[in-house]
């Protein structure tokens, strides 16, 4: 019988379906600098929102921390254990002189951030079923699987965000992932391996990490890269492989891993897209998607420069401006919108969508 979960419970009406927390940054003593990750890149992106005025910190729902309870819904306690050591956290993050620190601190200010995301990405799962589309400012951990975290992952959020649909959202059994990453998403592959209800659909760079032949398997829609793709060959393989994808299988909600370290320049992606093209990217998913009527739950997943935090703002006001993202609401605590105004937007929010 499924536990109840904080997660779950319902924000205010009035918010925007966008979750964040100021846990989710990643600071102490300037070892996160020892990573080219930019540790406090999601701060940075709430930031350049709320300078734009698309948001204000009561109009954004609080992502809460996922509890061990939460988080054996797919891991295992083994894997759960392994991380009161610190030497095992810090081959997960890539960032050594964590080996050194007590285990308590490494709980405090590595893993409860990362913790804290994952909850925020099993609280976006539910909200982009009930508002049509919902986006972590964090998450997208796609190396991580039930049993074994890399590549800076250490919590398999995505996994989790779409078992806890299937356990507990009625009308939710299909689901498709479109890891759009410029590494392929290992984790949510072997942990879905099996599982006919969940379609993945990867495009990455074939010659960098985790190269796993083995979670290749699950990937229903392969899209491999070459060294320095650039943006026309691939949106158009985006928009082929994405179309496709919806097309050949209906899931009941998307899970798009939003990855931004396929700019040109990232140390560790080696495409070559540039910041428009990120954009483009991210509205050829989300029109894809909400065209079909299909909810879209985004995550931000890997970028390594620190110019990545823009881009992702410039791309979730392009979206908003495009009405993909339905209408502002009022502020969360005061004068929330009744049922009906709240139909009657989305209903005005879908004839605007299908009139583009």
């Amino acid at each position: 019988r499924p536990h109840r979960t904080e997660l779950y419970e319902d924000p205010p009406l009035g918010c925007w379906p966008i979750v964040y927390s100021p846990d989710y940054n990643i600071t102490f003593m300037g070892l996160e600098k020892l990573h080219p990750f930019d540790a406090g890149k999601w701060g940075k992106i709430i930031n350049f929102l709320k300078e734009e005025k698309l948001i204000a910190d009561d109009l954004i729902v609080q992502a809460r921390e996922a509890t061990d309870e939460d988080l054996l819904v797919v891991h295992t306690r083994r894997y759960l254990n392994k991380l009161k050591w610190s030497f095992v956290v810090a081959t997960i993050t890539e960032i050594p002189p964590v080996a050194f620190l007590p285990n308590f601190i490494v709980q405090r200010k590595v893993l409860k951030p990362l913790r804290t995301q994952t909850g925020g990405t099993i609280m976006a799962g539910k909200l982009a079923v009930d508002r049509g589309w919902a986006i972590n400012v964090g998450g997208g951990f796609h190396h991580c699987s039930s049993d074994k975290g890399g590549g800076f992952c250490a919590y398999a959020d995505i996994t989790l965000a779409i078992k806890f649909l299937f356990e507990r959202v009625q009308g939710v059994s299909r689901a498709t992932i479109i890891d759009l990453d410029a590494h392929q998403g290992n984790g949510h592959e072997r942990d879905f391996m099996d599982d006919s209800r969940v379609y993945i659909m990867d495009a990455y760079n074939r010659y960098i990490y985790p190269g796993d032949g083995f979670a290749k398997r699950a990937i229903k829609r392969k899209v491999e890269l070459e060294w320095g793709t650039e943006d026309t060959e691939y949106l158009q393989k985006v928009q082929t492989h994405v179309e496709g994808a919806l097309n050949e299988f209906t899931p009941d909600i998307v899970v798009y891993n939003a990855g931004t370290d396929i700019l040109d320049g990232d140390p560790l992606g080696g495409l070559a897209i540039s910041p428009q093209g990120i954009v483009k990217r991210d509205e050829l998913v989300f029109r894809a998607a909400r065209s079909r009527g299909v909810p879209v739950l985004m995550v931000t997943s890997g970028g390594y420069q620190k110019r990545t935090a823009r881009i992702i703002a410039d791309s979730i006001l392009n979206l908003h401006s495009l009405g993909l993202l339905g209408r502002q609401q009022p502020a969360c605590a005061l004068g929330s919108p009744s049922l009906d105004e709240m139909v009657r937007d989305s209903a005005k929010d879908f004839s605007n969508l299908s009139l583009q």
